[in-house]
């Protein structure tokens, strides 16, 4: 099989994922990262209770309607409900289309800035993501990272070499069936302005396209995930929403180009309160090109539904995961009213996020 045998149901995938008034849940964190979400709350890190809070999100009653995909860590794909039932059966009950994280995590890049990663996993991906595919996944996620700092970061090797990893990802994993989320991921670290975030996130996501183009990526059959363009989480001067707004709407317009289905931000240690605003307001202002502006949040639609569940209440985190995923419905429709779902102002950021 190649990507021409799985042209029609790549673009329909990617257009099913880029509904409009639904996003994406990011449940893709590692076994690590997940341990330490627990850890939070006092629940041991065990598989038993991994399984049961992703296990709680994923039966959550009419979650489909706000959610049209949720991305998976490899564990989860492949493992089953405590009732015996597998997981991925139980998100197409909901309507959900399973995804998986296939990218191998960061290393270090070599001749670049001490701070400059290289996302791994590309050898052996073809393979991986065709097993991935044979179990239910129709859509798949590789996070590269790029930092801005004051001596010159992001540097041109890295943007290079992180433009074609991601390039090269996303023909690999369409070579086997699944839609590739494309995530070149700007971290909020460092006290840089807003402008600043805006000048280095057009060129990094221009040459993404341009490494794409290079390498034959069926865009129809993609989706972007990137950053919103904010300032640094250490400026002192901190726009105000209809600003973020507009300069992420003019990033993007400067560089996606329109063949592009659907673009999902990540939320990137925003709070939920303001991942929704911001994309609210984004979807409240005139944009020239058509794509869906949906979201694909892990901590943001997570983080109330966590402390809610505490390990056992099934009820109260349930209830909370389905407001913030009903606050950002209506937000990816401009339809959202600040404070009216509940929610947490908390700041979520984290220096040098991993997952």
């Amino acid at each position: 099989m190649a990507l021409a045998d799985y042209t029609s149901e790549l673009i329909s995938t990617a257009q099913s994922l880029a509904s409009p008034g639904k996003g994406i849940l990011a449940v893709d964190e590692s076994t690590k990262t997940i341990g330490k979400r627990l850890g939070s709350i006092g629940v041991e890190n065990t598989e038993a209770n991994r399984q049961a809070y992703r296990g709680m999100l994923f039966t959550t009653a009419g979650l489909g309607d706000f959610i049209s995909g949720a991305i998976l860590y490899e564990e989860t794909l492949f493992q089953n409900h405590a009732d015996g039932e597998s997981m991925v059966n139980k998100l197409g009950k909901l309507g959900i289309i399973p995804g998986i994280k296939v990218d191998m995590g960061l290393r270090p890049l070599g001749g670049a800035n001490a701070v400059e990663t290289l996302c791994t996993g590309l050898d052996g991906l073809v393979e991986r993501a065709a097993d991935y595919y044979a179990q239910g996944a129709r859509f798949a996620k590789w996070r590269a990272v790029l930092q801005i700092t004051a001596d010159g970061c992001p540097s041109a090797l890295s943007v290079r070499e992180n433009a074609w990893g991601l390039a090269r990802y996303a023909r690999s994993v369409q070579e086997s069936g699944l839609v590739p989320i494309v995530e070149p991921e700007i971290l909020m670290d460092g006290n840089h302005s807003i402008e600043t975030t805006a000048r280095v996130q057009e060129h990094v996501i221009q040459e993404v396209y341009h490494a794409c183009y290079a390498n034959g990526v069926l865009l129809e059959g993609t989706l972007l995930k990137p950053s919103m363009t904010v300032q640094g989480a250490d400026c002192p001067d901190k726009a105000d929403p209809a600003k973020v707004a507009a300069m992420t709407v003019r990033t993007l317009e400067r560089s996606v180009p329109a063949s592009v289905p659907g673009i999902v931000f990540l939320s990137g240690g925003l709070s939920e309160e303001a991942a929704s605003v911001y994309l609210n307001h984004m979807n409240s202002i005139e944009r020239k090109a058509k794509w869906n502006l949906g979201f694909s949040y892990g901590r943001a639609l997570q983080h109330s539904c966590l402390k809610g569940w505490g390990g056992t209440n099934t009820e109260a985190g349930q209830k909370a995961l389905f407001a913030r995923a009903q606050a950002n419905s209506e937000a990816s429709r401009g339809k959202y009213v600040a404070g009216s779902q509940p929610s947490s102002d908390e700041q979520l950021f984290v220096a040098g996020y991993t997952y």
